[in-house]
């Protein structure tokens, strides 16, 4: 079945006191353009989150956001400046020599004077974290594609109604289209009777003119083309291929047809069939554009 382009999934995963939140969201585009959004530092993630995305979505603008939360507290790192601790020292013994101080520089006070000593938290490795992460967009990957095939299947069922209402406006034109003929015939021959006021008409004459209508206004190979076409899109609803182009470029073709229909048909009642015909394309174009 068909899929739309728009949806949204969430998934969710927790390993050694890390919770992964992923959210994906997704819209109609022409193309596949992916956007992920990651916490700082954790770049070198996004081409293995893009490429989960690809092998299960095909096209439409697809945006990621992704949270990493963790409950512990964080790793410190400890580092100490060696050479200002050296100067402090050798500064302490100038002062104490020079002054005639007493006492002595303990390591407790060496830790109080700034730049000695240095805490740097230390941040999660986006690397180990990969596979839990990873894990998280695969099921929001998998909950997106389920909510577009939900979609595209009341897309699927619209679009096969729609079909129907085109078909029965195509029965119609059909039905309609040997009554023009004979329609111009009578119009023709009525004209005639009243320019030559009274003089016999030529019979072969009048059927040659209207052969001529009728070749001019012959509208069978575009209901042929149209009824392929009709039958071509409701089959290509069934696909679980990405299809949206291909319905896309059947609806130009229907629409075509049926602009010709209209141009050569040179009648009222087909006029208005027409006219509905191409009301139910464009709502179908519409809907179109955002299958996948």
């Amino acid at each position: 079945m068909i899929r739309s382009m728009t949806g949204y999934g969430r998934g969710c995963r927790q390993k050694d006191g890390i919770s992964y939140e992923v959210e994906i969201r997704s819209v109609n585009n022409r193309f596949l353009d992916i956007t992920v959004r990651l916490p700082g530092g954790w770049v070198s993630l996004e081409e293995r989150i893009k490429r989960e995305i690809q092998s299960l979505v095909r096209r439409g603008r697809v945006d990621v956001f992704v949270q990493v939360r963790t409950d512990q507290l964080p790793g410190r790192n400890v580092t100490i400046n060696w050479e200002v601790a050296e100067a402090v020292i050798r500064a302490a013994r100038e002062m104490k020599e020079r002054f005639a101080l007493d006492g002595s520089l303990s390591v407790s006070d060496l830790f109080h004077v700034p730049e000695v000593v240095g805490v740097e938290e230390v941040p999660l490795d986006p690397e180990s974290c990969g596979d839990p992460l990873l894990e998280a967009v695969r099921l929001a990957c998998i909950n997106l594609v389920e909510m577009r095939r939900k979609e595209g299947k009341a897309l699927a069922e619209d679009l096969i109604a729609r079909t129907e209402a085109l078909r029965k406006r195509l029965i119609e034109i059909r039905e309609r289209a040997p009554r023009v003929v004979e329609d111009y015939r009578r119009r023709l021959e009525a004209r005639l009777k009243e320019w030559m006021d009274g003089v016999s008409l030529d019979e072969n004459r009048l059927m040659m003119e209207a052969a001529v209508h009728a070749e001019r206004s012959d509208i069978e190979e575009e209901l042929t083309r149209l009824d392929s076409h009709v039958s071509q899109f409701r089959q290509l609803l069934s696909s679980d291929e990405p299809v949206g182009r291909r319905l896309d470029f059947l609806l130009q073709e229907m629409n075509r047809e049926i602009n010709t229909i209209g141009s050569k048909a040179n009648d009222g009642l087909i006029s208005l069939c027409v006219v509905d015909c191409k009301s139910e394309l464009e709502k179908m174009r519409e809907q179109v554009q955002n299958i996948e």
